[in-house]
């Protein structure tokens, strides 16, 4: 008979940060609703008591997974205090998406992910993601913008339904050849604004 061992559990700081990590881990590769605590404390080495004390509930661990995604992934404006691309590059950067691990399956947009996994806009996790999308587009709408675009906000959101677009597409076909699509789609549309506010030549 195979004798059976206990999950190893580390002890001392760091747990909340586990935790987190291991969320991130999971819920990217295989989504939230196939993801179980228990299966969260195992892979963060801690235990379901500790798991809890961290995060009393799962859609607290989930709130907590998206916030510390947000800085990450919402496009930063230019600043004259740092050296940046200029704003048509930050608008069109959006679309150049950088992966790591190619053997890992292609997911999209975590917000995305969210708000289809947690359909109920009365719950936290579906606030979060529709708020992070609304932050999206007036960001997107803010270099726009600086960039001179003739109608930022239009621009803004055409630019954030074709990145939402091209992410569950390539979510779908699990693919991430779909933001190079969608670049060149951005590169029309922002080039075309731009056009737009131009002084005509006499």
């Amino acid at each position: 008979m195979t004798a059976s061992h206990p999950v190893r559990r580390r002890r001392g700081r760091g747990a909340r940060e586990r935790i987190l990590k291991a969320a991130t881990q999971l819920f990217t590769v295989q989504g939230i609703n196939a993801t179980g605590m228990d299966q969260l404390s195992t892979v963060a080495e801690v235990s379901k008591r500790t798991l809890y004390t961290h995060f009393p509930s799962k859609d607290e661990l989930v709130g907590a997974y998206l916030q510390s995604l947000v800085d990450g992934l919402l496009p930063v404006p230019p600043s004259p205090d740092r050296l940046a691309p200029s704003p048509r590059e930050q608008l069109l950067a959006v679309f150049d998406w950088e992966l790591p691990d190619t053997t890992a399956p292609f997911r999209g947009c975590p917000f995305l992910n969210v708000s289809v996994e947690v359909p109920d806009p009365g719950r936290s996790a579906h606030q979060l993601a529709a708020a992070y999308k609304r932050e999206f587009a007036r960001r997107l709408t803010g270099i726009a913008r600086q960039a001179g675009a003739a109608d930022p906000e239009t621009l803004g959101e055409q630019l954030a339904l074709l990145f939402d677009g091209a992410a569950a597409r390539g979510t779908a076909l699990n693919s991430s050849r779909t933001g190079a699509c969608a670049r060149s789609i951005a590169e029309s549309l922002v080039d075309a604004a731009l056009a737009d506010a131009a002084p005509a030549c006499l």
